[in-house]
């Protein structure tokens, strides 16, 4: 069956990054690009047929534009609009279509992780029934270095394998953030020190095994590096973003219960490179 991408276009110029991604992940891939703009149901019907044609037009116009910007082939394409709230019809769509994949413009709430909440964004990543793109950075650059934070959990595991699934010519640098018990209290002691070290190093061979695992199901798998460093995980995860930036940083958007992780909305506000958030399960 042929794959097919949602592109959710709001015709602003912030969103043209995420439209080049999307067609250039089309191409790529041979997917079909399925483009959707939202709009407002409670115009007029009249109104919102008249609407229907511009917005098409303006997508057409946006593609071609985009397009030559990024010297980029045409893929298989469907411009078309719906009408309903924005994020459910989102959803909707890519739910209909089964979709591989969302593309999504990063939100305009910078620097602000209390409001990341009620985006569009942040809604879609709720209930979507794929991996969902925020695209920040220009289509130009290429995905080689990704960065994928791993722990023991059933969400970790799951991205972990989008991620070998997708992108088998990549590098992946898989980052654990460890914390000890008594590290604060017995840190500076000798025979603490040896028991952390055993600790530490057989936590790494049990990450080391896990991924062998998921690899192993797999029939092409990129290099793989794995660093522990110790802290706390959001901590850890935005000094190593600031350091040493990736391409692309593949996360699980769900936390414990189901719930929205606290680390995603921090990282949704202040984005520092492209962020692909995978289903829990």
């Amino acid at each position: 069956m042929t794959q097919t991408l949602l592109f959710a276009c709001d015709l602003s110029a912030e969103n043209r990054a995420a439209f080049a991604r999307a067609i250039r992940l089309a191409n790529e891939s041979g997917a079909r690009l399925d483009v959707i703009h939202v709009l407002d149901p409670y115009l007029p019907r009249r109104v919102l047929h008249d609407l229907e044609e511009a917005v098409v037009a303006d997508m057409q116009v946006i593609l071609t534009d985009v397009r030559e910007d990024y010297a980029l082939p045409e893929p298989s394409v469907m411009l078309q609009t719906v009408a309903g709230v924005t994020y459910a019809e989102i959803i909707r769509e890519a739910h209909d279509r089964e979709v591989d994949m969302i593309v999504l413009g990063s939100h305009r709430k910078r620097g602000q992780p209390d409001l990341v909440a009620g985006t569009t964004l942040a809604r879609v990543l709720r209930s979507a029934p794929c991996p969902v793109l925020s695209v920040t950075q220009p289509a130009s650059r290429d995905w080689q270095e990704i960065l994928v934070p791993v722990d023991f959990s059933l969400p970790s595991r799951n991205t972990l394998r989008e991620v070998l699934k997708r992108f088998p010519e990549a590098h992946l640098t898989l980052l654990h953030a460890w914390d000890i018990p008594g590290q604060r209290e017995l840190g500076s002691d000798s025979d603490f020190a040896r028991w952390r070290d055993r600790e530490v190093e057989r936590l790494r061979c049990q990450l080391e095994r896990e991924t062998d695992q998921l690899m192993g199901e797999l029939g092409s798998v990129p290099e793989v590096e794995l660093v522990l460093e110790q802290g706390d995980p959001l901590e850890v995860l935005v000094t190593r973003l600031r350091r040493q930036p990736p391409d692309l940083l593949a996360l699980s958007c769900r936390g414990q219960l189901g719930r929205q992780s606290p680390i995603t909305e921090a990282l949704l506000a202040e984005p520092h490179c492209d962020i692909m958030l995978c289903r829990a399960w």
